[in-house]
């Protein structure tokens, strides 16, 4: 963290890592074909549990107990609110609505987190963040929707998934932000392990409460294996690993909501995985809204330069 701190272009290039693992998380839910709330606890419980092996593999992580003992109200309410809440809404989702339309809302998850920053911090929302936002967000929809519209008219059930994928995105930018100062203090592999062990034990309460599913960790080896091979990478990349480097990097960043923009490139990662890896072939417009959404991205992180030169 001292290095991402005294290097912002470690803390950007940790955040563009974690973007790639939040990438595949779609792919990887859908495939254990396991139901959203009860997946999201098997996500967590594995996951978390993984970012306390890695806290505790540490010296300088290994004190759990020092900051629920200073920001206990704190870290405990915006774990239960961003973690559980945003990650149950999130995976829930998904029941009801498609990946494309999933991935089109969760991908503006960067818009509410320099809203939420501009609310609680007064870092100014600029003309170029506003631009670039929107020019990236119209290229992703335009990518995602590419052959899709059809399932994104969907149904009344779809528009229930797209308020969950849409309650996800505000409650997880709202976590990021006001769990930023404690990050600084205590480290983000400290917090982010914390963070995920009570939004676990959160998921797991309300989950066995509402549905009455009460996950069992040992049950795992009964799953098929395509089950566990799915919740497995889910939790050591999808969550152990990319949450690690996407909470500690945005916390580590000089600008939030500048670093938040690198979530635009998810979907376009996805695609080009896609043709890496399955073959698959783009469309001309798939191609042109890559294109469009990496150079809104690229023009916002260039931005300083071309006003630095301006000055100059």
């Amino acid at each position: 963290m001292a290095l991402w701190h005294r290097y912002g272009w470690v803390a950007y290039l940790a955040v563009f890592i974690g973007v790639l693992g939040h990438a595949s998380a779609e792919f990887f839910a859908v495939l254990s074909e396991i139901g959203g709330p009860e997946l999201s606890v098997w996500r967590f419980i594995l996951g978390g549990g993984g970012l306390i092996a890695l806290a505790l593999a540490f010296p300088d992580s290994r004190d759990l107990i020092t900051p629920l003992r200073t920001h206990s109200k704190q870290i405990v309410m915006l774990s239960l609110f961003g973690i559980s809440g945003g990650y149950l809404a999130f995976h829930w989702s998904l029941d009801f609505a498609s990946v494309p339309q999933v991935a089109t809302i969760v991908t503006a998850a960067p818009l509410f987190v320099g809203i939420t920053n501009f609310l609680v911090n007064q870092q100014p929302f600029g003309v170029a963040k506003i631009v670039s936002g929107i020019c990236a967000l119209s290229g992703i929809v335009l990518l995602v929707t590419d052959g899709y519209l059809a399932t994104l008219a969907g149904s009344f059930d779809s528009l229930i998934g797209v308020l969950m994928a849409l309650a996800s995105s505000i409650f997880l930018s709202i976590y990021m932000v006001l769990i930023r100062p404690v990050i600084a203090i205590y480290g983000a592999l400290r917090i982010t392990a914390i963070s995920l062990f009570i939004g676990a034990v959160g998921l797991w309460f309300v989950v066995g409460l509402v549905f009455d599913i009460w996950v069992q960790p040992e049950s795992i080896g009964s799953m098929p294996p395509i089950a566990i091979i799915s919740l497995l990478t889910l939790a050591i990349w999808n969550t152990t690993i990319t949450q690690f480097l996407w909470l500690g990097g945005l916390a580590a960043v000089p600008d939030i909501t500048r670093g938040s923009y690198l979530f635009f490139l998810k979907p376009v990662i996805a695609a080009l995985l896609a043709v890496m890896i399955l073959g698959q072939d783009l469309t001309i417009v798939q191609s042109i809204a890559i294109l469009f959404v990496t150079a809104s991205v690229a023009a916002e992180f260039l931005v300083d330069r071309f006003k630095s030169k301006i000055r100059n």
